[in-house]
Protein backbone atom coordinates (compact mmCIF):
# COMPACT_ATOMS: atom_id res chain seq x y z
CA UNK A 1 0.00 0.00 0.00
CA UNK A 2 1.02 3.61 -0.55
CA UNK A 3 -0.12 6.68 0.57
CA UNK A 4 1.62 9.74 -0.96
CA UNK A 5 3.27 9.65 -4.32
CA UNK A 6 5.28 13.00 -5.99
CA UNK A 7 2.61 15.11 -7.56
CA UNK A 8 2.73 15.42 -11.51
CA UNK A 9 4.41 18.74 -12.76
CA UNK A 10 1.54 20.20 -13.34
CA UNK A 11 0.03 20.03 -9.90
CA UNK A 12 0.93 21.14 -6.21
CA UNK A 13 -0.69 18.74 -3.95
CA UNK A 14 0.71 15.25 -3.54
CA UNK A 15 -1.14 12.67 -5.32
CA UNK A 16 -3.01 10.43 -3.09
CA UNK A 17 -2.95 6.72 -4.19
CA UNK A 18 -3.79 3.76 -2.36
CA UNK A 19 -2.51 0.30 -4.04
CA UNK A 20 -3.38 -2.83 -3.06
CA UNK A 21 -2.46 -6.34 -4.67
CA UNK A 22 -1.57 -9.94 -4.23
CA UNK A 23 0.21 -11.73 -2.51
CA UNK A 24 -1.78 -10.55 0.67
CA UNK A 25 0.38 -12.32 3.40
CA UNK A 26 1.53 -8.78 5.24
CA UNK A 27 -1.82 -7.06 4.09
CA UNK A 28 -3.19 -6.42 7.86
CA UNK A 29 0.33 -4.93 8.70
CA UNK A 30 0.37 -2.83 5.24
CA UNK A 31 -3.18 -1.45 6.17
CA UNK A 32 -2.95 -0.73 9.69
CA UNK A 33 0.22 1.38 8.75
CA UNK A 34 -1.84 3.06 5.94
CA UNK A 35 -5.14 3.88 8.26
CA UNK A 36 -2.79 5.24 11.21
CA UNK A 37 -0.75 7.21 8.62
CA UNK A 38 -4.13 8.48 6.88
CA UNK A 39 -5.21 9.67 10.46
CA UNK A 40 -2.58 11.21 11.81
CA UNK A 41 -4.28 14.60 12.27
CA UNK A 42 -7.05 13.07 13.22
CA UNK A 43 -6.90 12.10 17.04
CA UNK A 44 -10.64 10.98 17.67
CA UNK A 45 -10.47 8.82 14.65
CA UNK A 46 -7.20 7.42 15.40
CA UNK A 47 -8.16 6.69 18.77
CA UNK A 48 -10.80 5.05 17.53
CA UNK A 49 -8.97 2.62 15.49
CA UNK A 50 -6.62 1.70 17.63
CA UNK A 51 -9.31 0.66 20.25
CA UNK A 52 -11.23 -1.19 17.78
CA UNK A 53 -8.11 -3.36 15.95
CA UNK A 54 -7.91 -4.85 19.44
CA UNK A 55 -11.02 -5.50 20.37
CA UNK A 56 -11.44 -9.12 21.34
CA UNK A 57 -15.22 -9.03 20.27
CA UNK A 58 -14.61 -7.05 17.20
CA UNK A 59 -11.29 -9.77 16.83
CA UNK A 60 -13.98 -12.79 17.28
CA UNK A 61 -16.63 -10.92 15.19
CA UNK A 62 -14.47 -11.02 11.86
CA UNK A 63 -13.05 -14.54 12.70
CA UNK A 64 -17.25 -16.00 12.99
CA UNK A 65 -17.77 -13.76 9.94
CA UNK A 66 -15.36 -15.34 7.99
CA UNK A 67 -16.03 -18.64 9.10
CA UNK A 68 -19.95 -18.76 8.21
CA UNK A 69 -19.04 -16.94 4.85
CA UNK A 70 -16.06 -19.03 3.50
CA UNK A 71 -16.47 -22.72 5.40
CA UNK A 72 -20.35 -22.64 5.10
CA UNK A 73 -21.41 -20.81 2.40
CA UNK A 74 -18.21 -20.76 -0.26
CA UNK A 75 -18.13 -17.09 -0.03
CA UNK A 76 -14.94 -14.82 -0.90
CA UNK A 77 -13.24 -13.48 2.24
CA UNK A 78 -15.35 -11.50 4.77
CA UNK A 79 -13.11 -11.67 7.80
CA UNK A 80 -10.38 -9.27 9.51
CA UNK A 81 -8.51 -9.36 6.35
CA UNK A 82 -11.02 -8.04 4.26
CA UNK A 83 -12.26 -5.33 7.53
CA UNK A 84 -8.61 -3.68 7.17
CA UNK A 85 -8.75 -3.81 3.38
CA UNK A 86 -11.69 -1.76 2.84
CA UNK A 87 -10.59 0.15 6.15
CA UNK A 88 -7.70 1.42 4.47
CA UNK A 89 -9.79 2.02 1.22
CA UNK A 90 -12.62 4.21 3.08
CA UNK A 91 -9.43 6.44 4.48
CA UNK A 92 -8.37 6.85 0.62
CA UNK A 93 -11.74 7.60 -0.31
CA UNK A 94 -12.57 10.00 2.08
CA UNK A 95 -9.42 11.98 1.62
CA UNK A 96 -9.67 12.51 -2.22
CA UNK A 97 -13.66 13.55 -1.33
CA UNK A 98 -12.66 15.98 1.47
CA UNK A 99 -9.91 17.59 -0.86
CA UNK A 100 -11.76 17.55 -4.03
CA UNK A 101 -14.08 19.80 -1.92
CA UNK A 102 -17.35 16.97 -1.44
CA UNK A 103 -18.77 17.89 1.85
CA UNK A 104 -19.83 14.72 3.86
CA UNK A 105 -23.08 14.51 5.48
CA UNK A 106 -21.90 14.90 9.09
CA UNK A 107 -20.04 18.19 7.93
CA UNK A 108 -22.91 19.36 5.83
CA UNK A 109 -25.62 18.74 8.92
CA UNK A 110 -23.67 20.45 10.99
CA UNK A 111 -23.21 17.68 13.20
CA UNK A 112 -19.44 17.02 13.25
CA UNK A 113 -16.19 18.12 11.12
CA UNK A 114 -13.18 15.40 9.63
CA UNK A 115 -12.74 14.12 12.54
CA UNK A 116 -15.89 12.68 12.75
CA UNK A 117 -16.25 11.56 9.63
CA UNK A 118 -13.31 10.02 9.21
CA UNK A 119 -14.15 8.14 12.62
CA UNK A 120 -17.48 7.18 11.25
CA UNK A 121 -16.37 5.86 7.50
CA UNK A 122 -13.71 3.74 9.87
CA UNK A 123 -15.83 2.09 12.19
CA UNK A 124 -18.76 1.89 9.99
CA UNK A 125 -16.48 0.04 6.86
CA UNK A 126 -14.35 -2.02 9.63
CA UNK A 127 -17.43 -3.17 10.52
CA UNK A 128 -19.84 -3.42 7.66
CA UNK A 129 -19.77 -7.49 7.27
CA UNK A 130 -19.61 -8.75 10.75
CA UNK A 131 -23.38 -9.77 10.68
CA UNK A 132 -22.31 -12.69 8.72
CA UNK A 133 -21.48 -14.90 11.44
CA UNK A 134 -25.36 -14.89 11.85
CA UNK A 135 -26.50 -15.67 8.56
CA UNK A 136 -25.86 -14.07 5.18
CA UNK A 137 -29.66 -13.78 4.98
CA UNK A 138 -30.24 -9.69 6.62
CA UNK A 139 -26.48 -9.25 7.44
CA UNK A 140 -26.92 -5.76 7.47
CA UNK A 141 -29.00 -5.94 10.38
CA UNK A 142 -27.02 -8.20 12.55
CA UNK A 143 -24.41 -6.26 11.65
CA UNK A 144 -26.05 -3.07 13.23
CA UNK A 145 -27.12 -5.03 16.23
CA UNK A 146 -23.76 -6.55 17.02
CA UNK A 147 -21.79 -3.63 16.52
CA UNK A 148 -23.55 -1.41 18.53
CA UNK A 149 -21.74 -2.76 22.27
CA UNK A 150 -18.41 -2.21 20.54
CA UNK A 151 -19.21 1.35 18.75
CA UNK A 152 -21.02 2.54 22.19
CA UNK A 153 -17.47 1.42 24.31
CA UNK A 154 -15.07 3.24 21.68
CA UNK A 155 -17.10 6.11 21.43
CA UNK A 156 -17.86 7.01 24.94
CA UNK A 157 -14.77 8.58 25.91
CA UNK A 158 -14.17 10.12 23.07
CA UNK A 159 -17.76 11.84 22.47
CA UNK A 160 -18.26 12.73 26.44
CA UNK A 161 -21.42 14.83 24.90
CA UNK A 162 -24.15 11.76 24.75
CA UNK A 163 -26.35 13.82 22.29
CA UNK A 164 -23.43 14.29 19.60
CA UNK A 165 -22.39 10.89 20.17
CA UNK A 166 -25.79 9.66 19.61
CA UNK A 167 -26.06 11.60 16.42
CA UNK A 168 -22.66 10.10 14.97
CA UNK A 169 -23.79 6.74 15.93
CA UNK A 170 -26.11 7.03 13.80
CA UNK A 171 -24.24 7.87 10.72
CA UNK A 172 -22.49 4.62 11.56
CA UNK A 173 -25.06 2.72 11.93
CA UNK A 174 -26.55 3.66 8.43
CA UNK A 175 -22.95 2.92 6.91
CA UNK A 176 -23.58 -0.63 8.21
CA UNK A 177 -27.30 -1.08 7.19
CA UNK A 178 -26.38 0.31 3.60
CA UNK A 179 -22.94 -1.23 2.64
CA UNK A 180 -24.59 -3.87 0.51
CA UNK A 181 -27.70 -1.48 -1.22
CA UNK A 182 -30.07 -3.62 0.61
CA UNK A 183 -31.19 -0.63 1.13
CA UNK A 184 -28.76 1.90 -1.10
CA UNK A 185 -27.03 4.40 0.80
CA UNK A 186 -27.97 7.72 1.67
CA UNK A 187 -25.18 9.92 3.24
CA UNK A 188 -21.57 10.31 1.68
CA UNK A 189 -20.38 8.29 4.51
CA UNK A 190 -23.03 5.87 3.97
CA UNK A 191 -21.58 5.39 0.00
CA UNK A 192 -17.75 5.33 1.11
CA UNK A 193 -18.40 2.14 2.77
CA UNK A 194 -20.07 0.55 0.34
CA UNK A 195 -17.82 1.72 -2.64
CA UNK A 196 -14.70 0.76 -0.33
CA UNK A 197 -16.43 -2.24 0.32
CA UNK A 198 -17.06 -2.74 -3.69
CA UNK A 199 -13.19 -2.14 -4.29
CA UNK A 200 -12.00 -5.17 -2.87
CA UNK A 201 -11.97 -7.51 -5.99
CA UNK A 202 -8.48 -9.02 -6.02
CA UNK A 203 -7.67 -12.22 -6.76
CA UNK A 204 -6.02 -12.66 -3.35
CA UNK A 205 -9.43 -12.42 -1.86
CA UNK A 206 -10.98 -15.07 -4.37
CA UNK A 207 -7.92 -17.60 -3.92
CA UNK A 208 -8.67 -18.82 -0.62
CA UNK A 209 -12.19 -19.77 -1.39
CA UNK A 210 -11.02 -21.08 -4.90
CA UNK A 211 -9.05 -23.29 -2.35
CA UNK A 212 -11.42 -24.52 -0.32
CA UNK A 213 -13.47 -25.82 -3.07
CA UNK A 214 -15.79 -23.07 -4.06
CA UNK A 215 -15.49 -23.14 -7.77
CA UNK A 216 -17.97 -20.74 -9.12
CA UNK A 217 -17.93 -17.13 -11.19
CA UNK A 218 -17.87 -15.26 -7.69
CA UNK A 219 -14.15 -16.88 -6.99
CA UNK A 220 -12.99 -17.43 -10.58
CA UNK A 221 -13.62 -13.67 -11.43
CA UNK A 222 -11.90 -12.91 -8.48
CA UNK A 223 -8.49 -14.49 -9.28
CA UNK A 224 -8.93 -12.83 -12.52
CA UNK A 225 -8.49 -8.95 -11.15
CA UNK A 226 -4.74 -8.52 -10.23
CA UNK A 227 -5.16 -4.66 -8.97
CA UNK A 228 -6.89 -2.35 -7.80
CA UNK A 229 -5.95 1.69 -7.06
CA UNK A 230 -7.52 4.51 -5.68
CA UNK A 231 -6.37 7.07 -6.75
CA UNK A 232 -7.10 11.05 -7.71
CA UNK A 233 -9.15 11.71 -10.75
CA UNK A 234 -8.24 14.28 -13.47
CA UNK A 235 -12.35 14.54 -13.69
CA UNK A 236 -13.06 13.68 -10.49
CA UNK A 237 -11.66 13.49 -6.92
CA UNK A 238 -11.76 9.73 -6.77
CA UNK A 239 -10.66 7.12 -10.00
CA UNK A 240 -10.86 3.48 -9.57
CA UNK A 241 -8.47 1.69 -11.90
CA UNK A 242 -8.88 -2.32 -12.38
CA UNK A 243 -6.72 -4.25 -13.65
CA UNK A 244 -7.66 -7.86 -14.74
CA UNK A 245 -5.41 -10.35 -16.46
CA UNK A 246 -8.82 -11.89 -18.09
CA UNK A 247 -11.77 -10.48 -19.58
CA UNK A 248 -13.96 -12.57 -16.54
CA UNK A 249 -13.16 -10.08 -14.00
CA UNK A 250 -15.48 -8.05 -15.68
CA UNK A 251 -17.90 -9.64 -13.50
CA UNK A 252 -16.32 -8.49 -10.31
CA UNK A 253 -16.49 -4.52 -11.63
CA UNK A 254 -20.26 -5.13 -13.46
CA UNK A 255 -21.87 -7.09 -10.48
CA UNK A 256 -19.73 -5.98 -7.37
CA UNK A 257 -18.06 -2.62 -7.74
CA UNK A 258 -20.33 -0.75 -10.17
CA UNK A 259 -23.82 -0.75 -8.62
CA UNK A 260 -22.07 0.66 -5.20
CA UNK A 261 -20.65 3.66 -6.95
CA UNK A 262 -23.96 3.95 -9.23
CA UNK A 263 -26.16 3.99 -6.60
CA UNK A 264 -24.99 5.66 -3.56
CA UNK A 265 -24.32 9.62 -3.46
CA UNK A 266 -20.67 9.28 -4.43
CA UNK A 267 -21.64 8.52 -8.40
CA UNK A 268 -20.76 11.99 -9.15
CA UNK A 269 -17.69 11.99 -7.36
CA UNK A 270 -16.03 8.61 -8.71
CA UNK A 271 -15.04 7.68 -11.85
CA UNK A 272 -14.52 3.75 -12.60
CA UNK A 273 -11.95 2.48 -15.16
CA UNK A 274 -11.18 -1.11 -16.06
CA UNK A 275 -8.58 -2.76 -18.20
CA UNK A 276 -6.72 -6.08 -19.17
CA UNK A 277 -3.22 -6.51 -18.91
CA UNK A 278 -1.39 -7.05 -22.69
CA UNK A 279 0.03 -10.47 -21.40
CA UNK A 280 -3.59 -11.47 -20.36
CA UNK A 281 -5.21 -13.00 -22.85
CA UNK A 282 -6.20 -13.33 -26.47
CA UNK A 283 -7.64 -9.88 -26.22
CA UNK A 284 -11.47 -9.27 -26.61
CA UNK A 285 -11.37 -5.38 -25.41
CA UNK A 286 -8.66 -3.43 -24.36
CA UNK A 287 -10.79 -1.07 -21.34
CA UNK A 288 -14.24 -0.62 -19.99
CA UNK A 289 -15.49 2.88 -18.01
CA UNK A 290 -18.30 3.60 -16.34
CA UNK A 291 -20.27 6.12 -17.46
CA UNK A 292 -23.77 6.96 -15.93
CA UNK A 293 -25.29 3.52 -15.83
CA UNK A 294 -23.65 2.02 -18.75
CA UNK A 295 -20.27 0.47 -19.51
CA UNK A 296 -18.45 1.76 -22.47
CA UNK A 297 -16.14 -1.24 -23.99
CA UNK A 298 -13.18 -0.28 -26.24
CA UNK A 299 -12.77 -3.73 -27.85
CA UNK A 300 -9.43 -4.54 -29.54
CA UNK A 301 -11.07 -4.44 -33.14
CA UNK A 302 -11.46 -0.65 -32.56
CA UNK A 303 -15.35 -0.60 -32.09
CA UNK A 304 -16.90 1.02 -29.22
CA UNK A 305 -20.05 -0.76 -27.14
CA UNK A 306 -21.97 0.61 -24.28
CA UNK A 307 -23.77 -2.03 -22.57
CA UNK A 308 -26.16 -1.25 -19.15
CA UNK A 309 -24.98 -2.23 -15.73
CA UNK A 310 -26.17 -5.66 -14.56
CA UNK A 311 -27.54 -4.37 -11.16
CA UNK A 312 -29.13 -7.85 -9.64
CA UNK A 313 -29.90 -6.35 -6.92
CA UNK A 314 -32.31 -3.70 -8.16
CA UNK A 315 -34.18 -5.75 -10.32
CA UNK A 316 -34.89 -7.66 -7.84
CA UNK A 317 -36.29 -4.98 -5.97
CA UNK A 318 -38.43 -4.38 -8.51
CA UNK A 319 -39.91 -7.27 -9.26
CA UNK A 320 -40.99 -7.28 -5.84
CA UNK A 321 -42.43 -4.13 -5.71
CA UNK A 322 -44.09 -5.03 -9.12
CA UNK A 323 -45.58 -7.68 -7.41
CA UNK A 324 -46.70 -5.88 -4.67
CA UNK A 325 -48.52 -3.16 -6.35
CA UNK A 326 -45.80 -0.77 -5.23
CA UNK A 327 -45.20 2.28 -7.69
CA UNK A 328 -41.53 1.75 -8.86
CA UNK A 329 -41.03 5.25 -8.31
CA UNK A 330 -40.99 4.54 -4.71
CA UNK A 331 -38.25 1.71 -4.91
Amino acid sequence: MQNLQEAPADTKKPQRVVEYTTPRAKLIAEAQAAIRADLKAFPKALAAFEALHTDPEALAHWDMANYVTMRKLGYNDHGRVHAFITGAASMAITQLLLEGGVKPDLIESGIGDADDVYLTVLLGTMLHDIGNQIHRASHEAHGMLLALPIIDRIMTPLYPDAFKRTKVRSFILSCINCHDLNPAPLTIEGGITAVADGSDITKGRGRKAFALGSVDIHSISALAVDEVVIERGARTPVLINVTMNNSGGIFQVEEILAPKVIRSPLRPFVELRASIRPEGEEQILSRVRLEGDHFVMDLETGERVEVEVEDSQKKTQRAIAENLGIPSGRT
